[in-house]
């Protein structure tokens, strides 16, 4: 008795220990996350509430434009919806860690707690399917969009890891209420259950079909590997979020949220530009003037962007929730016609080098320059300027991300800043400013078409 006392308590222990760990440890990455984007410029999205919610509902939680294609969107909504369901439990896990109980809400929910139970292992069911069906997707069948030159490396390991994991977390899942399944046949089982089955959907068939021939000891071990390997499992994958692409499954609701609700098209304007033109037609404005007593000169704001520093925070957002499914560059015609731009690296790109800003302000201090910036170090001027604005890669995006506003600003910096332009470009813009208009004739000749033969 005295040592099922101590094994119990060690457990507990341990486990007390790794929930302390866990939530730590992802709490803290969470606030290295949060404090990354907000080295982005301030930008107001505080407006219109009810459409950004409906927003939010549709597309991150109802998934909307996952449907523009079915069969990758219903494989996809097994794992989503198998992985929000299967959250639930954790709960339960939770507390029969910390009180050395098990299965501790069985008795309480009686029927209702097989219901959740066998829906959570149903949805593991086709989770499991659909995980076998992505992972030939990216594997054997070689999807186009999974193979562009981004995706090689960490990328495509990070995308296949998950699937691993999730294949292990079902088999831990099944392992832990298959054999427990068995023990209760035996009337062995350390829940407190009347009965000789639990009634779950699939385990009461799958345990004793798998499990049933095992001795005893065999399926007590069994079953605490299950038990233990799904908690390692879910925990493990909780700090893994924020290393990796599937940062997405918890950043997709604030990101849809403040999504550019204006028409696509419509370009900002820049407040330091906008500033400068008022105080061109201000005849009281003096360039020269001295600020007032006691008041520091301003830095000059820069135009445009260079570094993620001078992006706007939701840009940074965008970065973070990138899913790197590759939607966007499918669809850029760009990326199409065999230029080098790709809509999906431009993202991957930012979020490589804001997560190595920040690595910088916080180890070395935020005055820290490595010398390096976003333009020129990760995203060259060839795939700015091969962007074509056409918003196919904002359109096709399943959580609202926008890298044309990232390319905007950069093309802004590169023309604004270092008066680097393509040579076409370079033509059109003097025409505008010599002539009003793009083409090379007087304004006064524009008309002169009508007087043609």
């Amino acid at each position: 008795m005295n040592l099922i006392f101590g094994i119990s308590m060690v457990s507990i222990i341990v486990f007390a220990v790794l929930l302390i760990f866990t939530f730590s440890f992802f709490g803290w990455n969470v606030v290295k996350v949060k404090n990354n984007i907000s080295m982005g410029k301030p930008l107001d999205r505080s407006d219109r509430k009810k459409e950004r919610l409906k927003t939010m509902l549709l597309v991150a939680f109802g998934q909307k434009k996952m449907f523009q294609n079915i069969l990758p969107a219903v494989l996809h909504f097994f794992i989503y919806a198998a992985f929000v369901i299967t959250s639930t439990e954790l709960l339960e896990i939770i507390v029969d860690g910390l009180t050395g109980s098990h299965r501790f809400f069985a008795d309480s929910l009686g029927f209702f707690y097989v219901i959740v139970i066998s829906t959570i292992e149903l949805l593991s069911v086709l989770a499991f399917i659909a995980t076998i069906v992505f992972l030939a997707r990216r594997n054997l069948l070689k999807v186009p969009r999974f193979q562009m030159d981004e995706m090689t490396g960490w990328p495509k390991l990070d995308g296949n890891i998950i699937l691993y994991l999730e294949i292990l977390l079902i088999v831990c899942i099944f392992t832990m209420n298959g054999t427990d399944e068995v023990l209760l046949n035996r009337g062995l089982s350390h829940a407190h259950i009347e009965g000789t089955s639990f009634g779950f959907a699939v385990s009461s068939f799958l345990g004793p079909l798998i499990f049933g021939g095992m001795e005893t000891d065999t399926l007590v071990v069994l079953e605490r590997i299950g038990w233990w390997g799904h908690l390692i499992m879910v925990f493990g994958f909780l700090n893994y979020l924020p290393y990796s692409k599937h940062f997405h499954i918890l950043l997709a609701f604030p990101n849809t949220y403040f999504s550019n609700l204006n028409q696509k098209g419509q370009f900002n304007n820049l407040s330091n530009v906008k500033k400068e033109v008022e105080n061109m037609f201000d005849p009281n404005f003096d360039p020269y003037a001295a600020p007032p007593e006691g008041e520091a000169i301003a830095e000059p704001e820069r135009f445009g962007a260079k570094d993620v520093q001078d992006l706007t925070w939701k840009s940074l957002m965008d970065a973070y929730t990138c899913t790197e499914c590759g939607r966007c560059s499918s669809a850029c015609p760009a990326n199409q016609t065999g230029k080098k731009l790709s809509p999906r690296k431009i993202m991957m790109d930012t979020r490589d080098r804001m997560v190595e800003v920040g690595d910088n302000r916080r180890i070395k201090g935020k005055d820290y320059d490595d010398g390096k910036s976003l333009l020129g170090d990760y995203i060259t001027q060839e795939e700015v300027w091969a962007c074509t604005s056409c918003n196919a890669c904002v359109q096709e995006c399943p959580v609202n991300i926008d890298p044309l506003s990232i390319i905007v600003d950069l093309r802004r910096y590169l023309v604004m800043e270092e008066s680097k332009v393509p040579g076409e470009l370079a033509t059109m813009l003097t025409n505008i400013e010599n002539n009003g208009a793009p083409w090379q004739f007087s304004p006064a000749d524009r008309a002169n078409w009508i007087n043609e033969e």
